[in-house]
């Protein structure tokens, strides 16, 4: 890539910003560094959240809070810490987040949110018929499956194919991934033959019933499922299929048949049989007999006796949640009393679906019904409508954020930048890359250097004129491209050269252009680099803050002992007595206990005695209490044996106490005021650090530019 500058000097981004922050009004100086308005303003307006208060007393009040913020900034700048690895991955890391909602169309993606809503509205019932291509497939073999399906679609339509129609069908084939060479197997032998012969017969296969459709799924469909299921998919809704899917079947009329539609998958053929309101989601609980795996049809006719039972207990008054825990085998939900989920169309068998749904109240349940998993009983709980639109916007976003569709946004945006920038491209020089591509750039090996005999031609340009109507002129050469390729191969099977290069030039244009864009984010949008900037100094304030107080404060152990030494009576313990608690079984014991501490008996002896006939005669807590926490203690604050015993009505025993010792007002350990240290020690520290950058940094605030802060 390269810049050419038609006569006068090319202006980077940077360029650009550092131009119009010079004509912006400066708003202070810290230590002679200029800081803006704009800035100032941003910063005010968020933090104070609103617009700036006219009074000018309250953005007074603000310069010292901003200016001191700055000081930190520039401070951390000094420091170095920008420029670490670790400060610029995490700048980076939310830079990309910050820019992904700027790199993609936002109109576009707020119409797919509304339009994925509004479809969710409408269900529709369709079959379809499919014939498995690979995104990446040969044009010969892109060209045979979508032959076949037009065959299959015009003979459902009434058109049946011509001798010549079927000669041309077979001589694609023939061509085709699916032609037999000298070195096919018998497996190839009977996929070629099978696909021939399913367009062969065709007309006399859709004519065996009443469902065309159904019998050509049957035997044309290269879906696994459309053997059993005719192709029927059941009614779907918004977000159930993939995009390109559910655009056709949404755009197509009841009983038509849709044209092949592209997917990851194949091409596809759609037949709407309906289209209905939707029917919203229902919460429903269950009672399953269980079918057991290869279980014939005879022995799960015999389970319906006691699925029989359990409704005629129901039928008999008996409550749905208890005959769930009994004798539902679905485990899971017996223990909620057989509560499911809440779910909507094409979540669950459709028999089950369709037994859930015809419940007419809350509280109604089903006669028993069958399953391919058993026999069932379904309650109804609840039923609710389609969320409001405002309810369901956040799940929309997150459900098209992984859908083919989120890529809709992209594909807008990129059209934009190359309308924005005078996109040109040279085709012929792009086509010389036929000359240049072996086998080995699908083994993951090619290399650039194979490229250099072509030169570095222009392939693609991008221009753009600044408000003076001076130009600029970015060139992408053919040199730019051999790179891509080599830094973005993958071994990946073989296809067309010119497939490939299609591709590749495809993916190497939208990668270099969503680059472009977002190189140009902060020149583009004011809140973008406020908002960057915002990230940035805060990362650096923290990491500074963190250096100079936090860890500091947490590691410098002999400064937070100096620091404890010098303030050690703001941790002071109030007033403590040490006491022995003598909880004794009766009155009896607690006499006897009495009798011991007046010989001056110690507490080994005591309970040692005591406990002689019984282990719980008596127990001992000894405890250190504050002044206030203990009533009983309170009352008895003098050394030595209180007069009265302590009846424990809760523990239904008798206290004798015992107040050891009485302890004044004293200093904490570090230990005991650990915490309390720290956090003074590190207010402290700031304070000191504080006082360290007014003293450094100079402010001067420009008064004329502050009035003007609206």
């Amino acid at each position: 890539m390269k810049k050419r500058t038609p006569g006068f000097l090319v202006l980077t981004a940077i360029g650009f910003a550092a131009m119009a922050q010079t004509t912006e009004p400066v708003i202070m100086t810290i230590n002679g560094k200029p800081v803006y308005k704009s800035e100032f303003e941003n910063v005010y307006k968020k933090n104070s959240g609103k617009e700036v208060n006219k009074e000018q007393k309250s953005v007074k009040e603000y310069v010292d809070l901003f200016s001191t913020f700055k000081m930190k900034v520039f401070e951390a700048e000094a420091n170095g810490l920008d420029t670490n690895s670790a400060f610029k991955t995490e700048l980076a890391g939310y830079r990309k987040q910050l820019a992904a909602p700027y790199l993609t169309d936002k109109n576009v993606n707020d119409a797919l949110l509304q339009e994925a809503y509004d479809r969710m509205k409408t269900e529709i019932k369709a079959a379809h018929i499919l014939i498995r291509v690979a995104e990446d497939a040969l044009p010969k073999d892109t060209i045979e499956a979508y032959t076949r399906l037009i065959i299959i679609r015009d003979a459902l339509m009434g058109k049946n194919p011509t001798p010549a129609k079927l000669t041309e069908y077979e001589n694609l084939l023939k061509k085709s991934s699916s032609g037999l060479t000298k070195t096919s197997h018998h497996a190839d032998s009977i996929n070629y033959n099978t696909k021939l012969s399913a367009i062969k017969n065709i007309s006399s296969t859709i004519n065996t019933g009443s469902d065309k459709f159904g019998a050509a799924a049957k035997k044309t469909s290269e879906d696994p499922s459309a053997a059993d299921n005719g192709g029927d998919l059941g009614y779907f809704t918004s977000l159930q299929m993939v995009y390109p899917f559910e655009n056709a079947a949404y755009k197509t009329n009841v009983g038509e048949i849709t044209m092949p539609v592209r997917t990851r998958f194949g091409y596809h053929i759609l037949k709407i049989a309906d289209k209905r309101t939707s029917q919203g989601e229902i919460l429903t609980a269950h009672i399953m007999v269980k079918f057991a795996k290869d279980m014939g049809e005879k022995e799960k006719e015999n389970l319906k006796t006691k699925i029989d039972e359990i409704h005629s207990k129901l039928k008999a008054g008996e409550k749905f949640e208890d005959l769930a825990r009994q004798f539902s085998d679905d485990k899971p939900s017996a223990e909620k009393g057989g509560q499911l989920q809440w779910f909507g169309s094409s979540r669950m068998p459709i028999e089950f679906e369709k037994a859930a749904f015809a419940l007419a109240n809350n509280g109604d349940y089903s006669a028993p019904f069958t399953t391919n998993y058993g026999w069932h009983i379904v309650k109804r709980i609840d039923k609710k409508g389609l969320a409001s639109f405002a309810d369901m916007k956040g799940d929309l976003k997150q459900k098209i954020g992984k859908d083919s569709r989120t890529q809709a946004g992209r594909t807008s945006l990129i059209e934009k930048i190359k309308k924005e920038n005078n996109f040109k491209e040279n085709t012929a020089a792009r086509m010389e890359f036929l000359k240049v591509l072996d086998s080995t750039v699908f083994q993951g090996k090619w290399e650039a250097k194979k490229a250099e005999k072509l030169g570095k031609k222009e392939i693609f340009r991008l221009s753009n004129k600044d408000k003076e109507g001076k130009e600029t002129i970015i060139i992408y050469g053919q040199n730019d491209f051999a790179k891509y390729i080599e830094t973005h191969q993958t071994a990946r099977p073989k296809v067309d050269n010119n497939m490939f290069l299609q591709q590749s030039y495809k993916e190497y244009v939208d990668e270099t252009l969503i680059n472009y864009e977002d190189e140009r984010l902060e020149a583009k949008y004011p809140e973008f680099k406020n908002l960057l900037k915002e990230y940035r100094d805060g990362i650096l304030l923290f990491d500074l803050t963190d250096q100079k107080v936090w860890s500091k404060a947490v590691k410098d152990t002999a400064g937070l002992k100096a620091f404890y030494e010098t303030h050690k009576n703001n941790y002071l313990w109030d007033e403590r007595a040490e006491v022995s608690m003598y909880k004794c079984a009766n009155e009896k014991v607690a006499k006897e206990v009495r009798a011991m501490l007046k010989k001056n008996k110690t507490e080994k002896e005591i309970v040692d005695a005591v406990n002689k006939t019984s282990q719980l005669n008596v127990t001992v807590e000894n405890i250190t209490y504050l002044k206030g926490e203990n009533k009983d203690v309170d009352a008895n604050w003098k050394q030595g044996v209180a007069s009265s015993d302590i009846k424990d009505t809760k523990e239904n025993k008798t206290t004798v106490l015992v107040v050891n010792k009485l302890m004044g007002k004293t200093p904490k350990t570090i230990a005991e005021a650990k915490g309390m240290i720290t956090a003074d020690y590190q207010n402290y520290l700031e304070k000191e650090w504080l006082a360290y950058l007014k003293n450094k940094y100079t402010v001067k605030v420009n008064e004329d530019v502050l009035s003007t802060v609206k």
